[in-house]
């Protein structure tokens, strides 16, 4: 069976061309080497594969030929315990390590630069409540 067949098949992408466009791109891997979308799978590979910032390391167990229920599609691989404990804990991170600035982007505002200089500012050096 093809790469991208499985891997549609399997619910890892959506289309088969969403699935050819990955492995052109490296983001699948077969026993660690590149793979070329119409490279024949056979049972016992093992594929890594990465969407986004989470990457998949799993064993082909079964084939099919058409794209079922989520239950099917995972009777098609096993994946192994390392790799799904780092995709978990990569999940937590993100979950809570969100990056304060991620919503920034570039320069602030003219309505941010007002806000900013509308906050009082307190100086170290200065002595507080009249203390000398």
């Amino acid at each position: 069976m093809r790469v991208d067949k499985w891997l549609w098949a399997a619910r890892f992408f959506k289309t088969r061309s969403i699935a050819q466009q990955a492995i052109a791109a490296s983001q699948v891997k077969l026993n660690g080497a590149r793979v070329k979308p119409a490279h024949e799978l056979k049972l016992g590979d093992s594929l890594a594969i990465r969407i986004r910032e989470l990457e998949w390391k799993v064993s082909v167990v079964a084939f099919s030929d058409k794209r079922g229920p989520a239950a099917v599609a995972r009777e098609l691989y096993r994946e192994s315990e390392d790799g799904r404990a780092e995709r978990q804990r990569r999940m937590d991170l993100k979950r809570w390590g969100a990056e304060p600035a991620a919503t920034l982007k570039g320069r602030p505002t003219k309505r941010d630069r007002r806000l900013l200089e509308s906050l009082p500012v307190l100086d170290a050096h200065s002595p507080e409540d009249g203390e000398a």
